[in-house]
């Protein structure tokens, strides 16, 4: 728990009344002290809002008359955060790899169970990040191979965390910017995977990813994208926390993103040349599994 001395200080400054209490000359923790110290969700949030976004955020105005990440520039002159997360501070990356896991992890177990309904293959993963969701497909499937398209920096890391597990056997690894609409992504996958993925870009460039998914997809191939639509929450609250976090969107990842609404996602999704096959909501802690075929 706080201090004695910690303690007494934000008593005495008038900002510990929701955190200690103070009962037969003893200091204690309150409720509140206890999820800060304790719960997952609230650590991962408070360190992402703290490590990686509260300088950042102070330049948001000019982010939104720029469209571009001002607020990135405290860490350095990048043009995308995803280009700068593997040069981050060791306790700013793991304060954003925490916060990105934590919610995208809860949905994995019954996303698996979707996607490996149709025992896919070949499966290329979008913005493989660490490799978390690799490592549980090739986990899942021991007749699976997975493609990793991610940056430089991310990739590495993916190499580390499946050689670690004794699966890099089965994996593949191409370095690609989506970013780059003349990028082109590998093509002959029964699945493509994107996790929390397509929110980090504008509605074009969304439109773009997706035609070049169409292109890549073999016969009778499906595009699975999970998402956490902030209209489909099953609290306001949470529909809420979704809808600000647009601000580290703008401010810090790439000037031009946001957090969607489903309606209008459905409607990139047809303008892509895709259709919707079904729709899962309220995987793990709010989130959507899309599964699209060509339409």
């Amino acid at each position: 728990g706080l201090s004695e001395y910690a303690t007494r200080v934000l008593l005495e400054a008038g900002l510990g009344a929701g955190i200690v209490k103070l009962k037969d000359g003893c200091y204690s923790n309150t409720k509140t002290a206890w999820f800060l110290l304790h719960d997952a969700v609230t650590r991962a949030n408070l360190d992402f809002t703290q490590d990686v976004n509260y300088l950042g955020l102070d330049r948001l105005e000019r982010a939104l008359e720029t469209g571009k990440p001002e607020g990135l520039k405290v860490f350095g002159d990048w043009p995308t955060l995803y280009r700068a997360l593997a040069h981050f501070p060791p306790k700013v990356r793991e304060s954003w790899l925490a916060f990105d896991h934590y919610y995208s992890d809860a949905a994995f177990p019954d996303a698996l169970k979707i996607v490996f309904a149709d025992s896919p293959k070949q499966l290329l993963d979008i913005g493989g990040n660490t490799g978390k969701w690799a490592l549980q497909c090739l986990r899942n499937d021991p007749d699976v191979r997975v493609t990793l398209l991610d940056l430089p920096g991310q990739l590495k890391m993916a190499q580390r965390t499946l050689t670690e597990a004794g699966m890099i056997g089965r994996a593949a690894f191409h370095e690609g910017d989506l970013l780059d609409p003349s990028s082109p992504i590998p093509g002959g996958f029964s699945a493509i995977w994107m996790s929390q993925f397509l929110d980090c870009f504008s509605e074009a460039q969304i439109v773009s990813i997706l035609k070049r998914c169409r292109a890549a997809l073999g016969i009778a191939g499906k595009i699975y994208i999970l998402e956490p639509f902030w209209d489909r929450q099953k609290y306001d609250a949470g529909a809420f926390s979704l809808q600000m976090t647009s601000l580290y969107f703008t401010a810090m990842a790439n000037g031009n993103s946001r957090m969607y609404e489903t309606g209008r996602f459905l409607e990139l999704v047809t303008e892509a040349g895709l259709a919707v096959a079904a729709q899962h909501d309220h995987l793990g802690t709010g989130h959507t599994l899309l599964v699209c075929k060509a339409a």
